[in-house]
């Protein structure tokens, strides 16, 4: 009986020990993210009447443009190219200024700088949320928005394939200027001021590239500097919007 009492404590230390561990166990950073993940959906689902304003600010200016210019196919189709890649950085605006302010208001931002995982991965799931819901429908209604003017079918995955590059780095880059600007009031106009000359450089070459398209040209070379510059920002943006992030909550 005396040799069974050490036992039974023993193992009741192990089990008190292994149930400690699994209370104190730090959740895994592909848990953290997938949960992020689902909560950005959710949200984006609950607030889903938001996310049809982007689409109706695009279809609307794109069907101005054939009553302002006229209805000649061939200027419409010479450019619907830029006009579309333009119509897409404004429509993205709105939606990025919000990008961590509520987080911010509410507290979240405080728990993201105490949580376990880094808070870079933490931002770049945000950046990747925000992108999935806001940007990838207007990526959807493209095909209507270039037959409305007149883009020819065989530049349509050309403008597609350069919209899933520059679309991603835009919001990257607005990330970071979110970030910067999330505790400042009416930042807005300063969001749109301080992307829109780094958007230019991006529209250039996703136009270049649809430009190519349309003339026959060999349009891989556009397409391969913009991949290059989103793994770039890939990598470096979410370490400044993770700097900008702390200098934000601490002041």
């Amino acid at each position: 009986m005396a040799s069974i009492t050490p036992t039974m404590e023993a193992n009741t230390k192990a089990m008190d020990a292994e149930n400690l561990a699994r209370v104190t166990r730090r959740p895994g950073t592909w848990r953290a993210c997938s949960a992020l993940l689902r909560r950005d959906f959710v949200l984006a689902w609950r607030r889903r009447g938001e996310l049809f304003l982007p689409l109706l600010y695009a279809v609307i200016v794109t069907a101005l443009f054939p009553f302002a210019l006229g209805p000649d196919p061939e200027l419409l189709a010479r450019i619907a190219g830029g006009v579309l890649l333009v119509i897409v950085v404004l429509a993205m605006l709105p939606a990025l200024e919000a990008m961590f302010r509520a987080d911010l208001e509410d507290g979240t931002l405080e728990q993201w700088l105490l949580a376990p995982q880094p808070l870079a991965l933490l931002a770049l799931t945000r950046v990747i949320a925000h992108w999935l819901t806001t940007v990838v429908p207007l990526i959807i209604v493209m095909p209507l928005l270039g037959a409305l003017l007149n883009l020819p079918v065989k530049v349509l995955p050309v403008l597609i394939a350069a919209l899933l590059l520059a679309t991603p780095l835009l919001v990257l880059l607005g990330s970071v200027l979110s970030a910067l600007t999330a505790g400042a009031r009416r930042s807005g106009i300063l969001l749109a001021l301080m992307l829109l000359p780094l958007a230019v450089p991006v529209v250039i070459f996703a136009a270049g590239a649809i430009a190519a398209a349309q003339s026959g040209m060999p349009y891989l070379a556009p397409l391969t500097w913009l991949a290059a510059a989103l793994v770039l920002a890939i990598v470096l943006a979410p370490l400044a919007c993770a700097a900008a992030l702390r200098i934000a909550v601490e002041t």
